[in-house]
């Protein structure tokens, strides 16, 4: 039987290994299982490029065709894709796809939802996504946290939002960090570093410090660990260690799978989507 090509982004996206209602359904795309041309192509399985993202310069009918096929693997019409600011804002996933039809865009960096068959979207190349969901499917929503939306608090206020919509404390939720830049490639100036510093607990001020190292041989640059500021983050929300999935990639390093800005400037975009079946 002749295999349908849109099965390769299936067959390579990221699943969080969540212990939830069946209700709550997410992944994370990679650059595999599309219809791009180099340099948005596919890597090791030398398909076509995944490549989501309208403004990276790729062919907008292979972005379009694309946007279908990760569509599909969601069996959902209704995904609220956004222009992202690197900002703080979360947006009702619903009224963003009821502007899209308006021809509308939506300026935000997260979405949250509880209604069924409307998938929260955001969109990656190696700023770090966020899943949330509680445990018995009531609300989910997604986060685009690079490091200017980490440090001002986007994944915390998108965790809120989804607290209030599932009727829980938000330290009952769940979390999945998504593939992002990994701590031996995302070097920093010190604003960085003093910017999350500023912006920590005075109790986790150590912790955040700790989530630095110097760049050796390079004054005033640290490597960041994008994925343990994110942790911290999710601490203060009270969620706990047991309930965050995730943090195991690094989107420059890991070459043949995803795409990566910083690797290499013209590049895709991969997407991190959750939604909740009937």
């Amino acid at each position: 039987m002749k295999r349908d090509p849109a099965e390769l982004a299936l067959k390579d996206c990221l699943w969080p290994q969540w212990k939830v209602s069946p209700r709550v359904r997410g992944f994370v795309t990679t650059r595999e299982g599309g219809v791009s041309e180099a340099p948005f192509g596919g890597g090791a399985a030398a398909t076509g490029g995944l490549n989501l993202g309208f403004s990276s310069g790729d062919a907008p009918d292979a972005v379009k065709e694309n946007r279908r096929r990760a569509l599909a693997l969601t069996g959902s019409r209704d995904a609220a894709w956004l222009e992202q600011i690197h900002g703080t804002e979360v947006e009702d996933a619903q009224a963003v796809v009821e502007r899209l039809a308006r021809g509308e865009r939506t300026r935000a960096d997260a979405s949250v939802t509880d209604r069924t068959g409307v998938v929260c979207v955001v969109m990656t190349a190696d700023c770090l996504p966020v899943l949330f969901c509680d445990d018995d499917g009531r609300a989910v929503g997604a986060a685009h946290a690079g490091w200017r939306g980490l440090a001002g608090g986007i994944v915390e206020k998108t965790g809120e939002r989804v607290a209030t919509l599932a009727g829980v404390p938000a330290s009952k939720l769940n979390a999945f960090l998504g593939p992002a830049i990994g701590p031996q490639a995302f070097e920093v100036g010190e604003d960085v570093l003093e910017a999350f510093v500023a912006a920590a607990r005075a109790d986790r001020r150590d912790a955040t410090r700790a989530a630095f190292r110097p760049a050796g041989g390079t004054p005033a640059k640290f490597f960041a660990d994008i994925y343990a500021l994110a942790r911290l983050r999710l601490a203060d929300l009270g969620v706990q260690a047991a309930r965050i999935d995730g943090g195991a990639h690094c989107t420059v390093t890991e070459t043949s799978r995803f795409y990566s800005y910083r690797r290499d400037r013209v590049t895709g975009r991969m997407a991190a989507m959750i939604w909740l079946n009937d």
